[in-house]
């Protein structure tokens, strides 16, 4: 088994309800297994920032599927949850975006899949909730609670469990 560490988030419909489907969707069968899963945090819009906040939020499973088998898993469930990859705004609302930040210390650069997540450490509404479940973890050679006092986290808040 790999350890994976995927970030999930989203901003349109019951967003806190999704995010917990998802997860249950990604784990339900025996080839993925969560590990941790951090609080959810209300973050302000990144990118396109004309839009409703993010709730997101972080998990570490344990699985036997291969980098793009989990990529093809979590694109799969997002569309579950009704996200159109094909016609929505790049960094725009949505329902589910879910992306794998690491896969165990694997280095990979392909056109459909960059391992670790290549702007991971520019991030706050990733490295706030990932740094509750993996402080210590080292990705692309530094430690994510470090990676986190680098960035400007203002607006992001923890909120309460549902």
């Amino acid at each position: 088994m790999a350890e994976a560490l995927l970030a999930l988030g989203g901003n349109l419909g019951e967003v806190r309800a999704t995010l917990a489907g998802a997860i249950a969707m990604l784990c339900e069968r025996s080839d993925i297994r969560l590990l941790a899963r951090s609080s959810d945090y209300l973050t302000p819009p990144w990118g396109v920032e004309d839009q409703p906040p993010f709730v997101n939020l972080c998990i570490a499973v344990d699985t036997t599927l291969t980098p793009h088998a989990l990529l093809a898993r979590a694109q799969a469930v997002e569309r579950a949850f009704g996200r159109d990859r094909a016609h929505e705004q790049r960094w725009g609302p949505r329902t589910l975006d879910i992306d794998i930040l690491a896969y165990g210390d694997l280095v990979l650069n392909e056109p459909d899949l960059t391992l670790p997540h290549p702007r991971l450490n520019e991030r706050a509404f990733v490295l706030v909730p990932l740094a509750e479940i993996a402080p210590a973890r080292i990705i692309a050679g530094v430690r994510v609670d470090e990676a986190l006092k680098r960035v400007d986290n203002t607006g992001i808040k923890k909120l309460p469990p549902p």
